[in-house]
């Protein structure tokens, strides 16, 4: 699927923080996704951007994967180097912040319920030139045992088309179906895979264009991407992006602990945004680090299984395979 050379109208679901909760419901629950505009103030935003900084210079700590740049290099230089660091809510204190805004709980409290848990941050950079993310949904990898997976994508930038926004699928959360992914060997793409053989076309995609401060929030089975950065040299579409779902539901993110069998399987590195949980006895242990997401320039591991490499078709031979065993 290639997305349309021009901007389509701008679609419904766009709300603001006075919207009443059966308004959000009923829209999020037929759509899959909604745009929370001004949920952020300007004065937030650019207090993130500040952060944003502070984090890729290492002033907050390390970052697995990342190499610290020297002290001279200018700030655009350190920006343009970093795609993506998960998990900054772990030693940024403004990051955090981000996960108790009101007008994202009222958001969650009104789609997910009352009780909500927060699992993951994602600091997107995005600078110009740099990758997006090909189709994909994101219970392939935060898997919830109750569909409760909700994104809520916080545009630091404003986000168009040229710069690399959102694009969704409506209603494709419906079926409850994870379709197969598969490595895509494209340069438009970071090192995810891509999902496939999904029963929708072009013609179902629609643009989020948003203005900083707005939040997209997403169900975890909608199909969504985003495509590179292709504004001027110089331009960012930084965004926060924040996974929750409920605390009723178990979060089999990682193997159980030995004697542990799978279905108690419960990931418990979380903070509690609403409401109660009803697991809080078991703990909150510190298990998740900051890392850096690989942007396909050093190469790509499979996410999944770890032991295979995925290659850009500009990478091999025409007609090669694009995968090669990871040792290799």
């Amino acid at each position: 699927m290639t997305s349309p050379a021009t901007s389509p109208a701008r679609p419904k679901g766009y709300f603001s923080p006075t919207a009443s909760p059966a308004e959000l419901k009923a829209f999020y629950d037929e759509q899959g996704y909604l745009v929370m505009e001004n949920a952020f103030s300007p004065t937030e935003v650019a207090t993130l951007l500040a952060e944003t900084v502070e984090i890729c210079r290492g002033r907050r700590g390390a970052i697995q994967g990342s190499t610290p740049m020297p002290d001279a290099t200018t700030d655009d230089e350190v920006l343009r180097n970093l795609l993506c660091v998960h998990f900054p809510h772990k030693f940024s204190t403004p990051t955090l912040a981000t996960l108790f805004n009101a007008a994202t709980h009222k958001v969650l409290t009104s789609v997910v319920g009352p009780n909500v848990k927060c699992m993951q941050s994602m600091l997107f950079i995005k600078a110009s030139g740099k990758p997006g993310q090909a189709w994909h949904q994101d219970e392939d990898y935060i898997p919830t045992r109750d569909r409760s997976l909700i994104g809520g994508w916080i545009a630091l930038d404003r986000a168009t088309i040229e710069n690399g926004a959102l694009w969704v699928i409506p209603g494709s959360h419906k079926p409850g179906i994870l379709w197969d992914q598969e490595w895509h060997g494209d340069r438009r793409f970071d090192c995810s895979e891509e999902s496939r053989h999904f029963p929708y076309d072009e013609s179902d995609a629609i643009p989020v264009e948003v203005e900083a401060g707005s939040v997209v929030f997403f169900n975890g089975y909608l199909l969504h991407r985003s495509l590179p950065n292709r504004a001027p040299e110089g331009t960012y579409r930084r965004s926060l992006v924040n996974h929750f779902m409920s605390c009723e539901s178990f979060l089999p993110w990682r193997p159980p602990a030995e004697g542990t069998p799978m279905a108690k399987a419960d990931y418990r590195d979380v903070i509690v945004v609403a409401g109660r949980d009803p697991y809080a006895h078991h703990g909150y242990p510190d298990i998740a680090t900051p890392l850096l997401r690989r942007d396909g320039r050093s190469g790509c591991i499979n996410w999944t299984n770890r032991q295979q490499k995925n290659l850009y078709a500009d990478e091999v031979p025409p007609g090669a395979p694009l995968t090669q065993p990871a040792t290799a």
